[in-house]
């Protein structure tokens, strides 16, 4: 009879737990143990309560392997039809995004060739995007709608977000981005489009069980403040959380808005104002950061990094995957751009695609290492966290665990 107490146990680790004073949360020569999808103990290897091979079903060395909570990317748009290649052309040929958009490419070319997918097809498309940020050890992962912006696609892409989640086995949190532009057909009826955002479309999906939080892209170029208030009352009604692009382009009092609803988070925030910044800090809403988009549009303006630091807002990080302005399929890129282009410190980059983003999106289980957690995990060919960021691109998961099962990435 197995009278073990744990289902796996990890041996000879550097754990970054993002728990406690120590930089990193860093505990060395560790062991950590999964039971039942959980984290059931971690501490250091000689604090062990017993026999490794009586305490665990399966047991593993890893040569002292720096193991990290999964990453979580807390900010996507991955599920969309075509691509927009043509358009970085443009771009780097002078053209600017506003411009692009004004004319019918941006967001616009993207709902035509989502809307002209079949769920079929656009699972196909989405899957190796998917897999690519597995693979940099996500296993959280955020995909937003809004490239259909119109109720049968944007289903579908939802439809085929959470089973992406199913497919690779793991956790997928949906955000339904209705107020993402004005389609074609709405051009001179942009309130009536307003409307049946809030009143048909998002009742619509929740009742479907696709809709995990509410987003709107709060812009110049996009919806006013007042738009996406009504959005976001309707999404309150129907207790969904809310979250906002917002501050990206120009300074549209978005940031103020999401807290005063008690936001997760708002999103890109370039041209954040300070008190929007107090708003933020006030409500505990998380600024999530997206280098990738300030990379691809060449973007000089920086966000307010010290003030958001002294006003100890948390800082998020995600790739912002999308065909237009951020293809980017790295997590862990992300957080290294973050480091350079924004001057994040690797720990503060690193709890920013962790605990942060966790918080980002409103989970409370994962994110850090410790009893208790959901046993989401990942080891690296390094030994210490900051090379996560220091190096740019390649290879370095060596392991994945997701509710204390392996997946192969």
């Amino acid at each position: 009879m197995n009278n073990a107490r744990w289902d796996r146990l990890l041996l000879n680790a550097t754990l970054a737990t993002f728990v406690g004073d120590m930089p990193y949360g860093l505990i060395e020569h560790a062991a950590i143990a999964m039971h039942h999808g959980r984290i059931s103990w971690l501490d250091r290897m000689v604090d062990l309560p017993g026999d490794p091979a009586v305490l665990a079903d399966t047991v593993q060395s890893l040569d002292g392997a720096l193991v990290t909570p999964g990453l979580i990317d807390c900010h996507t748009h991955l599920v969309f039809g075509g691509d927009r290649a043509h358009e970085f052309d443009l771009r780097l040929n002078g053209a600017s995004y506003e411009e692009i958009a004004r004319a019918g490419g941006g967001i616009a070319s993207s709902v035509m060739a989502t809307r002209a997918a079949s769920e079929e097809q656009l699972f196909a498309q989405s899957l190796p995007r998917a897999k690519a940020l597995l693979a940099d050890g996500v296993t959280t992962l955020e995909i937003k709608s809004g490239y259909g912006l119109e109720l049968d696609s944007e289903r579908r892409m939802l439809r085929v977000a959470r089973r992406l989640g199913r497919e690779l086995g793991i956790t997928v949190r949906t955000s339904f981005l209705g107020l993402h532009a004005v389609p074609a057909e709405y051009r001179e009826r942009r309130s009536e489009y307003v409307a049946m955002v809030g009143d048909e479309m998002l009742p619509a999906l929740t009742a479907d069980g696709l809709v995990d939080a509410v987003d709107a892209f709060c812009e110049g170029i996009g919806f006013s403040r007042e738009e996406t208030r009504r959005v976001f009352e309707r999404a309150k009604q129907l207790d969904l959380p809310v979250k906002l692009h917002a501050e990206q382009l120009s300074d549209q009092d978005g940031a103020a808005l999401v807290a005063e609803f008690g936001g997760l988070s708002a999103d890109h925030l370039e041209h954040l104002s300070d008190s929007g910044i107090r708003a933020m800090a006030a409500a505990g809403t998380v600024a999530v950061l997206l280098p990738g988009a300030f990379y691809a549009l060449r973007e000089t303006k920086l966000p307010p990094l010290a003030a958001l630091r002294e006003q100890r807002v948390p800082i998020a990080i995600a790739t912002d995957c999308n065909p237009g302005t951020s293809p980017l399929l790295s997590l862990r890129l992300a957080a290294s751009m973050a480091c350079t282009l924004f001057r994040l410190t690797p720990e503060e980059a690193l709890r920013g695609i962790t605990v942060n983003a966790a918080r980002a999106l409103g989970l409370e289980d994962r994110g850090t290492l410790a009893v208790g957690q959901r046993a989401d995990l990942v080891a690296w060919h390094a030994k210490q966290p900051a090379e996560l960021c220091y190096w740019i691109g390649g290879q370095l998961l060596r392991g994945v665990w997701v509710g204390g099962e392996s997946v192969t990435a």
